[in-house]
């Protein structure tokens, strides 16, 4: 099965946030390496130490966290 995006070819990717501009509907969030990046945050409720699944550089789902 192929994981990418059919029409663009990126894969989501979960993302953390590290700090939110609510102003702008931006966040400022890092990836599982380190990366940081720019991202969209308009459909999602977002915050600080939220876990999001970001396609092309747009915030799709808010992950919930798994419970034991």
């Amino acid at each position: 099965m192929d994981d990418h995006c059919t029409t663009c070819g990126d894969l989501g990717v979960e993302m953390e946030v590290l700090r939110v501009d609510e102003d702008r509907a931006l966040a400022l969030c890092r990836d599982a390496h380190g990366t940081r990046s720019t991202v969209e945050i308009g459909l999602v409720d977002a915050q600080p130490g939220a876990r999001l699944l970001v396609h092309a550089g747009t915030a799709i789902a808010r992950l919930e966290e798994q419970r034991a």
